[in-house]
């Protein structure tokens, strides 16, 4: 039997730089209507709109907009003028009805929550029927290809929807927010001509221009990152009037750099939201009656308040036992044992939970104030990703097993009771059977609560085995072979490597939905491919 053979481009993975980018003016093309009916009503109006913005926007800001952009922060108005090729009407909502689909991780809520309140302060309605909808946004997930596989699947569902839109209605308009508009940019908008636009998880203040340039017929994005976005003074709407607890927000992005992680690159640098402004806002869902607070983000018991000057002193971050970081030590800043403490003082009969931590930053007084405070909750999340010390180096966690155990025990012993659960990754690049079984035994030695297991997904950004190329076969399937010499078909007495751009056959040993992978036979051509008798 002849073995099952594939011919693709190989293409060296290399390092990968995080593009910011902001992306409008990007026309569509509508075709013309022949023949000697005149245009509706609605189309010259269209019509008109769309000239009239393509003029504003053709003549462009002027030289004083530039110059009131440079003032100072304290001579800045409380509101903003518009963009220049905008009106203050077109920024409006008026009245469009907004529907809103959340994927993802409790991040993504808790962005719904702030991008509606943005979309509310303009004029938009908030609908839970998508019939009704004028503008549909997705606030997705990209740390998994499952999860981008979802809302693709979700666009090619939406798209009939838009296309049997009535021309009585206003047009229907598509965004895409949070993670995957960061990560895939340009191809979300190129493969889906139907999406309007595009906002990164520190563009949602932005949504309202965005959709107002959409209303032109254009499309319309912002992805850029930002160092010091944290929403702190938007406040978030929780939408369910029967809700008894809330997620809150304290910071924003990572810093670990773990190298299977897209985190850093979609959502950015670190940085926390002041302490005054997450007090401020606990203090509203208690009055409102809520009994259980989420505080939320990345690496949330890594925060450090920098905003006030009198904190900024330099003492120096202390981390648990045995644990160090990917970045230089930070220095002073409100730490996040007293931003526990304070939250935990607003209202005693009010549960308080936090995640999802990294456990380097558990420090004593992190564990003491747990162990002290009626409304902590004893429930601690200590992902572990793997029980196998040269896994958790390459995963670049900035621990061994033996010092994750330690910290265990340390726990246990300071928070008596104590619940604790974990994250676990199968599967990483290079793992072999003696890692799996070592992660394995640690789960039965610390024997968790509750875990949470992930079959790795190899995603762009995250680590792959330099030992490894990829290339994407006719079918457009990712397939992943080792880095090894092999014969040429040219010249079977030469050994060569494969470099970016040949064509290679592989054969094919394992398989999952949507990578494959083998083991290099030779370099070919397309041409060639087809009768390649390697061995």
């Amino acid at each position: 039997m002849h073995p099952l053979q594939c011919v693709l481009r190989t293409q060296r993975w290399g390092p990968w730089a995080s593009v910011s980018w902001v992306l409008l003016g990007t026309c569509r093309v509508h075709s013309s209507v022949h023949g000697t009916s005149c245009p509706s009503p609605e189309r010259q109006q269209e019509d008109g709109v769309r000239k009239d913005f393509s003029s504003r926007l053709a003549t462009g800001p002027t030289f004083q907009h530039f110059l009131r952009s440079g003032l100072a922060p304290q001579e800045k108005p409380d509101v903003e003028d518009p963009p220049p090729y905008l009106t203050v009407d077109e920024l409006s909502g008026r009245q469009r009805k907004v529907y809103l689909e959340t994927y993802g991780c409790q991040m993504n809520v808790n962005d719904t929550e702030i991008a509606w309140s943005v979309l509310q302060k303009s004029g938009y309605l908030r609908t839970r029927n998508l019939q009704e909808a004028d503008v549909i946004l997705l606030v997705t997930c990209s740390i998994r290809e499952k999860a981008e596989q979802t809302i693709w699947n979700r666009l090619h569902q939406l798209k009939a929807l838009k296309t049997k839109r009535l021309r009585s209605r206003v047009p229907l308009r598509i965004g895409i927010l949070g993670c995957m508009a960061e990560r895939l940019k340009e191809e979300i908008l190129n493969r889906e001509k139907m999406v309007d636009i595009l906002a990164g998880p520190d563009a949602y203040r932005d949504l309202p221009r965005l959709l107002a340039v959409a209303e032109s017929g254009q499309q319309a994005a912002n992805v850029l990152l930002s160092l010091d976005e944290t929403y702190a003074d938007v406040m978030p709407v929780h939408t369910g009037p029967s809700a008894t607890s809330a997620f809150v927000s304290i910071m924003r992005g990572c810093d670990n750099m773990c190298s299977y992680c897209i985190v850093p690159f979609t959502r950015g640098r670190e940085r926390s939201r002041p302490v005054a402004s997450i007090l401020e806002e606990v203090r509203k869902l208690s009055e409102q009656g809520l009994k259980e607070v989420t505080l939320l983000g990345q690496n949330v018991n890594s925060f450090r308040d920098s905003s006030e000057v009198q904190f900024d002193n330099a003492v120096s971050t202390n981390l648990s036992r045995g644990f160090s970081t990917n970045y230089k030590p930070k220095q002073g800043g409100l730490r996040f044992a007293h931003l526990l403490d304070q939250v935990s003082r607003v209202d005693p009969e009010m549960r308080i939970r936090f995640t999802s931590p990294h456990p380097k930053d558990f420090p004593d007084e992190v564990l003491q104030l747990i162990h002290e405070r009626d409304n902590i909750c004893k429930q601690i999340h200590l992902p572990a990703q793997s029980g196998s010390s040269r896994v958790l180096e390459a995963m670049r966690r900035g621990y061994s097993r033996e010092a994750y155990v330690e910290l265990i025990h340390h726990i246990r012993e300071s928070i008596p009771g104590v619940s604790l659960s974990s994250d676990f990754i199968a599967g990483f690049c290079g793992e072999t059977e003696e890692d799996h079984l070592q992660t394995v035994s640690l789960l039965r030695e610390v024997q968790y609560n509750t875990g949470f297991l992930f079959a790795y997904s190899m995603r762009q950004h995250s680590k792959r085995s330099a030992t490894d190329l990829c290339g994407r076969n006719d079918g457009n399937l990712k397939v992943i072979f080792p880095d090894v010499e092999m014969e040429d078909v040219h010249n079977s007495e030469v050994r060569v490597r494969a470099q970016p751009g040949d064509y290679v056959l592989v054969k094919i040993t394992s398989a999952s939905s949507q990578t494959l992978k083998g083991h290099v036979l030779c370099r070919t051509t397309l041409k060639d491919s087809a009768a390649c008798c390697c061995p």
